[in-house]
């Protein structure tokens, strides 16, 4: 695809696309390798309690046939012999953390598109070498400091960066160029293509587009007339055209949400306050670590036949703190759920974001008092998650009425509740 050692261009930019590879399984093989070094992983949800989905494989799941989003007992049926691995979200962070550590040492240009992948600008970055040396060399240290495998695309522009990075996987890196799209892209079903579903891919195949190529060449009144403005994209896109930046700073969060469905469905009131204790714990944290205060509430509830209600109300205050948002989930819980009906999924979203720093927190005379001690303790507890993990501190209405077990229970699973699975509503599924 070229000789990679004059790619920089005399104008234009120099992109690539860090992609982990099966990451959440590569995150467990790192952490303990005599355990799940090249074997059949998977991580999901509870298998024995809960219809699980499995949620990423390892590659060797992969060979034996098992798929991302596969039902977990359908994938125990094609190979009874998986290892299914709780999900550890405070591991993959801090993983995620380090790898991007690890790439924004060659650029400031860094935009984190998810847990697991992120673009890099490194038309500044000749000092350290080609870009095929910079790529090679990223991989590298990835894999040496951390013991994970990652694929690196490198292109001209964002799109084809993360076309490259899928072409070789695992461990691979792959340059793509616009003078490369005929011949590398053209053939493919247009379905591939970054940015077309398969719902774009059948509406294109009624127009008789199949292949990116016939995308590529396609009249472009026809997409627009089909599409609307999106057809332009989609045309520009299959010819290998992309002018996207990469964002260094991302765009502040719309809202943040924590979901969890349970391994059993509950009904009492007592078991619903403590979900709700631990996912406003959740929600407030991730909060604070983003510099950010929240102006409104949404609870959402979900019954085992599938139907889901979501209920919100403003603050009167903006906040950050655990109790506030905690209060105000109870009362949206007390006035929307009268019923004895069974929940089997619970989650809390924190709307109307503002930056801590631009907005002024109303206090009345007795919290003003309370509020440094407040704050001081908040930082303490959350630094103590940072470092220990979620587990470090554990709230007494979190505990239930047999603490102990609990606790035992959270060191077995991995999780501050018995969570089937646990779903970042702000944050794409991972997607290999």
């Amino acid at each position: 695809m070229g000789n990679i050692n004059d790619y920089y261009p005399a104008s234009g930019r120099v992109i690539l696309h860090v992609d982990m590879n099966a990451f959440y399984c590569s995150v467990h093989e790192a952490e303990e390798p005599e355990l799940y070094r090249g074997k059949p992983t998977a991580v999901a949800g509870s298998a024995e309690l809960r219809k699980g989905v499995i949620v990423t494989c390892s590659y060797a799941a992969r060979g034996m046939g098992i798929r991302t989003g596969m039902n977990v007992r359908q994938a125990l049926k094609i190979y009874p012999d998986l290892i299914l691995i709780q999900p550890n979200f405070h591991l993959y962070r801090k993983y995620s953390n380090a790898f991007m550590n690890i790439a924004y040492a060659y650029t400031p240009l860094l935009e984190a598109t998810s847990i697991d992948e992120c673009y890099l600008d490194i038309t500044g970055s000749k000092q350290f070498g080609t870009p095929l040396q910079i790529a090679e060399e990223i991989q590298s240290r990835i894999r040496e400091e951390l013991s994970l495998p990652c694929s690196i695309g490198v292109a001209p522009n964002k799109l084809l960066a993360k076309m490259g990075s899928d072409l070789k996987k695992p461990n691979g890196i792959s340059v793509l160029r616009i003078r490369d799209v005929p011949k590398v892209l053209w053939g493919r079903p247009c379905a591939e293509l970054f940015g077309i579903g398969s719902k774009t891919a059948d509406k294109l195949r009624k127009l008789n587009i199949v292949t990116i190529g016939e995308l590529a060449a396609a009249d472009e009144g026809l997409l627009t007339g089909t599409f609307g403005v999106m057809g332009n994209w989609m045309k520009q896109a299959a010819n290998g055209l992309d002018h996207a930046p990469v964002n260094a700073e991302r765009e502040q969060s719309k809202s943040i949400g924590h979901t969890t469905t349970l391994p059993v469905d509950i009904t009492s009131p007592e078991d619903v306050r403590r979900v709700l204790l631990n996912l406003s714990d959740q929600v407030a944290r991730r909060l604070r670590r983003q510099e950010l205060i929240a102006g409104g509430v949404q609870i959402t509830l979900r019954t085992p036949d599938m139907k889901t209600i979501t209920r919100s109300r403003q603050l009167a205050t903006p906040t950050e703190n655990t109790e506030d948002i905690y209060r105000e989930a109870c009362l949206l819980y007390e006035k929307h759920w009268t019923r004895e009906q069974p929940l089997r999924l619970l989650g809390i979203t924190l709307q109307q974001l503002t930056s801590r720093e631009d907005s002024a927190i109303q206090m009345d005379l007795f919290d003003y008092e309370k509020q440094p001690k407040k704050e001081s303790l908040t930082k303490v507890m959350d630094e103590l998650r940072n470092k220990f993990g979620e587990s470090a501190v554990l709230t007494a209405g979190m505990l239930g009425d047999d603490p102990s077990a609990l606790i035992r229970n959270h060191k077995v699973r991995g999780t501050s509740l018995q969570m089937d699975f646990v779903r970042n509503t702000d944050r794409k599924p991972e997607q290999e």
